[in-house]
């Protein structure tokens, strides 16, 4: 009787060059470290040079009715700087009345917490926790007290809200530096028109071949981050006025102010939405009082973003060439832990304009398939 050996399993061959897998993750760590260290640097570039993306066919059209593009590029960084400023200007008065109603509002939180409803689920949950550190020190024994000897510990506030005021205080000066440089950058950047573009195609090298893949990677780019700002522009618009409508229906005070955040942290993927419901929230039981009152209008920031989630986006984007959700999400992780809140801001534009990179070279396809849909 004979026996038939066992099929052997099926196997794909794999060369890992154990080396340069080393070598390539030293070299994202470093590129990392790079990042986080210069990004005063890194982010004032980054946002010139998206600004000069969605402000360039206003520049364009207006070349192309014989205005010069330095004039051009002037009037429209005016124009759009005094939008800016009048905006926030007329919304001084909405956020020194919020900053003047925080003490209030502090105060009856704090009521709230020691009302006789949450004082005894408050004091079981600190008394749980005590229990558990006790019984954590006995059972590693740290810190033993010589007799005689009364244990003192130096309890810090939970939350140093001096600090806080003075950290951001020194972030807006910044931030108010910053937002300069950016302005002069982005006129640079328009006054320029494809001066840069030229450069790179005359660096590609002499062969014809290469200089035409390089002037493809950029006219994908400039597609697909013009498709992929016009498509923010216009869900950010519509989340915001949407919500401007819901908040003065249900009586919201600063609903202008809540409707504008709604629409800028709607292009934060995920987080944007969520933070904005969050503080409504709290406004909410600020001005009503009321727990069902706070979670009907958190209720509504979630469920207007939802639906531009769901069904405006979508169908504005069907015809574009888009990300999985997988790739925007590691995208979000990522240049989150590295930039913080803008890193959450610039997350999807630099990863559509690295996709549109990986599609036109040959060695990076793969990297871009894996990061479509």
């Amino acid at each position: 009787m004979t026996t038939s050996a066992p099929a052997e399993t099926p196997s794909a061959p794999v060369d890992v060059n154990i080396r340069s897998v080393s070598l390539t993750i030293l070299a994202i760590t470093a590129a990392m470290y790079l990042l986080q260290w210069a990004q005063e640097v890194f982010i004032p570039i980054v946002v010139s040079v998206l600004i000069s993306y969605a402000l360039e066919p206003i520049v364009a059209w207006l070349a192309r009715r014989h205005v010069a593009r330095i004039i051009g590029a002037g009037v429209v960084v005016a124009l759009s700087c005094g939008l800016l400023g009048y905006t926030a200007y007329a919304l001084t008065d909405d956020a020194v009345q919020l900053v003047a109603q925080l003490p209030e509002a502090a105060q009856k939180l704090r009521l709230t917490l020691r009302s006789p409803d949450n004082n005894g689920t408050i004091q079981q949950v600190q008394r749980a926790a005590e229990e558990i550190q006790k019984t954590a020190d006995e059972t590693a024994g740290r810190n033993p007290v010589p007799r005689g000897v009364q244990r003192v510990q130096v309890e810090e506030p939970a939350i140093d809200v001096r600090q806080y005021l003075t950290w951001g205080s020194t972030s807006v000066i910044a931030f108010g530096g910053q937002g300069v440089l950016v302005v002069f950058f982005v006129f640079f950047l328009l006054a320029s028109g494809d001066l840069f573009k030229r450069k790179l195609v005359k660096l590609a090298g002499p062969s014809l071949a290469k200089k035409k893949i390089t002037v493809q990677i950029l006219d994908e780019i400039n597609v697909q981050i013009e498709r992929f700002l016009l498509v923010r522009l216009v869900t950010s618009v519509v989340v915001g006025v949407v919500t401007w409508i819901a908040f003065r229906s249900v009586g919201l005070e600063q609903a202008a102010l809540w409707a504008i955040a709604a629409g800028v942290f709607n292009t934060i993927p995920y987080i944007g939405p969520v933070l904005v419901a969050g503080a409504t929230f709290v406004v909410a039981f600020m001005q009503f009082g009321t727990l069902p009152m706070a979670t009907w209008v958190s209720g509504l920031s979630l469920a207007i973003t939802s639906l531009e989630g769901w069904l405006l986006t979508p169908w504005l984007t069907s015809r574009t060439a888009q990300t999985n959700e997988v790739s925007v999400f590691i995208a979000l992780l990522f240049w989150s832990f590295v930039w913080g809140v803008w890193g959450a801001l610039l997350a999807v534009p630099m990863l559509v304009a690295f996709k549109a990179y990986c599609d036109r070279i040959d060695d990076l396809k793969p990297v871009g398939e894996l990061l479509g849909q």
